[in-house]
């Protein structure tokens, strides 16, 4: 499977586990000017900007290693930039990674709240 492909099965698995656990997805690979965040939800009244990393091992290191310093002040830019252009004024927001592993038949989902 192409990282392209695994990528999106991952984010898709990720929809369908948040929606299971009662979030709302506002948005999926919201694009913007500054860059891409992969899902926009809403837990109750908190605005949450999830970055979804999918893996198929973890030969390379855990996936949410992969969500480095540069990496979550680039999503937390976007996300400023989405509340702004929304003109959402009064919010609590968090980041979380989501991590998923394709493993042949099986997929362990894991939701890392208040990642940074």
């Amino acid at each position: 499977m192409k990282n392209i492909e695994k990528g999106k099965k991952g984010e898709d698995l990720c929809v369908e586990f948040l929606k299971k656990h009662n979030y709302i997805i506002l948005e999926q690979n919201f694009r913007c000017p500054l860059g891409e965040i992969d899902i926009i939800a809403k837990e109750k009244s908190v605005y949450v900007f999830i970055e979804v990393k999918t893996r198929t091992s973890s030969k390379y290191g855990l996936p949410q290693e992969a969500v480095n310093i540069k990496k979550q002040r680039k999503i937390k830019k976007i996300a400023l930039y989405y509340l702004k252009s929304r003109d959402i004024r009064d919010f609590n927001c968090r980041f979380d990674v989501v991590t998923v592993f394709l493993n042949g038949n099986t997929t362990e989902i894991q939701q890392i709240k208040n990642a940074f």
